[in-house]
């Protein structure tokens, strides 16, 4: 382990660099012009996989983009592990608050910028680095592995989940491993066991035939967009508690156990406040705002809009009124089941003037992770070691839906373990990653197969 240890820090510039061109290439998955930088990135990472010392290495098509697929499995007697993440990225708008090109990868600040640095490209970059420095420094890996690497994720996976079914044999391991989220803060290394769900829909309300000239119908006619403000407004109470019945009858409290471990979060609301611009936090009471995030379910509008929303005045009534909520949610809530009660409540109370149209976007199933189990263990003293103090065990409000996937189709736990930091930019304008966390996180991950390795 010293050995590979030693490696890692011998080649970091060789990291840098190689890490610089994998962010070059523009994998937006959203993006249907984008689709040869798929097949380039794809064939990019199974490059970097072979490189490090992976056998079995495969580009496999899927209905969308490919699957890249790596295995080592030399080590008898040994747990397999499968490690996961994604080559794909965001979109990159709005484009003109970027400060260089978003593909265009460059060091600033000990952060390394460019699309792609903390979601998820440098984070995978990570293990497959790790499994390099072992293989370069030692006799064999000390796990079996499985590499599953899409080209999706940024868009919901439509086709891993059916990719697992079809392979449940081949991809058969003791644990799955995923880097895509966070640490707490720099210094402080985090592992997440929980994961809040989502549910996600568009509705649309049609009123008249026709956009009407709000001075001769106005007042006779129902408005779809006032309409759709009233219906958006009954959804909570005065204390943001939300009124659709049925939403919390599923909803898992935290245990005395996870709110010892919350306790242990060295949270700042005031810095947290400061950080978001924001004189004073919203949420329903009478929670903390850790508990909001981690362990409540939400109900929020993305988007809404109808109308005339130009420059200048048009004195316009809406033939249609259009709003994107999105429901993150907590264990046991069933994305479809939530996604049914929200429809109905719309439909219901909406008014007999309007017609309501209900679209279903992607979703995914909350996870709550055990924590007593070798593979955390080993995790967490990898993380000690490596950072110099005992790691967080944390919640996220965000959603990874395959961790659920995991679960139902191969009987998985995941570990996850983030080396982004929370102001990485994530989706946003110069996304980054922090170089010394990133170093010592491939330090922390080379430890973390030694380990597990041991047992």
């Amino acid at each position: 382990m010293e050995r590979a240890l030693s490696y890692v820090r011998e080649q970091r510039e060789r990291y840098l660099e190689e890490l610089k061109a994998y962010l070059t290439i523009p994998s937006i998955s959203s993006d249907p012009e984008r689709a040869g930088a798929m097949v380039e990135a794809a064939e990019h990472t199974a490059g970097l996989l072979r490189a490090a010392g992976l056998e079995e290495v495969q580009v496999q098509p899927t209905p969308g983009h490919p699957v890249v697929t790596a295995h080592w499995t030399k080590a008898p007697n040994r747990p397999t592990l499968l490690i996961y993440g994604h080559y794909d990225v965001q979109p990159v708008d709005p484009i003109d608050l970027w400060e260089r090109a978003p593909f265009e990868a460059h060091v600033k600040n000990d952060r390394i910028v460019a699309r792609g640095s903390a979601d998820d490209k440098g984070q995978l970059f990570m293990h497959i680095k790790a499994v390099e420095a072992i293989h370069q420094t030692g006799n064999g890996i000390p796990v079996n592995l499985k590499f599953v690497l899409e080209g999706e994720e940024e868009i919901g996976s439509p086709n891993l989940p059916g990719f697992l079914e079809s392979n449940r044999d081949r991809l058969s391991a003791d644990v799955a491993m995923v880097s895509d989220s966070s640490m707490w803060a720099e210094g402080i290394p985090a592992i997440t066991y929980g994961l809040r769900g989502l549910t996600y829909l568009e509705v649309e309300l049609t009123g008249p035939n026709r956009d009407l000239h709000s001075g001769s119908y106005g007042g006779v006619v129902a408005n779809p967009a006032e309409i759709l403000a009233r219906l958006l407004a009954e959804v909570k109470d005065e204390n943001s508690r939300i009124l659709i019945p049925g939403f919390y009858d599923r909803v898992v409290a935290l245990s005395e156990d996870e709110l010892e471990l919350l306790s242990r979060v060295p949270f700042d609301e005031g810095q947290y406040k400061a950080e978001l611009g924001v004189a004073e936090l919203w949420g329903e009471a009478p929670y903390s705002p850790l508990e909001l995030v981690w362990a409540r379910p939400t109900f929020e509008v993305n988007g809404i809009w109808g109308g005339f929303t130009g420059t200048g005045a048009k004195t316009v009534l809406p033939a249609k009124a259009t709003a994107k909520v999105s429901m993150r949610l907590v264990p046991e809530q069933d994305p479809d089941e939530i996604a049914a009660m929200v429809e109905r409540f719309f439909r219901e109370r909406a008014p007999g003037s309007v017609q309501v149209r209900v679209t279903r976007y992607h979703g995914g199933r909350p996870v709550v992770v055990p924590i007593d189990n070798q593979y955390m263990s080993a995790v967490a003293r990898a993380l000690e070691d490596a950072f110099g103090r005992e790691p967080l065990f944390i919640r996220e409000g965000g959603s990874i839906p395959i961790v659920a996937d995991f679960k139902s189709i191969l009987g998985l736990d995941t570990v996850l373990i983030g080396f982004s930091l929370p102001d990485a930019r994530t989706h946003s304008p110069n996304e980054n990653l922090h170089l010394p966390s990133f170093f010592t996180g491939i330090e922390s991950l080379v430890r973390t197969l030694y380990y597990i390795g041991e047992g």
